[in-house]
């Protein structure tokens, strides 16, 4: 595995309990090669009000702690790309 994909996994599963204490999850999709890690949400995180905001106060800080290199994250939406 690659060393950045294992660095944000391992942050994913640091922040991955909280989510799911309230229904959600996250999924990573990709990390481009601009360093923006690109990750599905799902569950209940897929449609709360809120998801904007855990993305980047909860996630994204938690992937930079773990992945400096990392420039930002943005949430994507596959199930409706199918």
């Amino acid at each position: 595995m690659d060393t950045l994909v294992k660095k944000v996994e391992d942050a994913l599963e640091v922040i991955r309990p909280y989510l799911q204490a309230d229904g959600g999850n996250v999924s990573l999709v990709e990390i481009t090669k601009d360093k923006i890690v690109r990750l599905e949400l799902l569950g209940a995180c897929k449609s709360c009000s809120m998801n904007m905001m855990t993305l980047k106060a909860g996630i994204e800080e938690s992937i930079k702690r773990y992945a400096p290199e990392i420039k930002g994250v943005e949430a994507v939406n596959l199930s409706a790309m199918v």
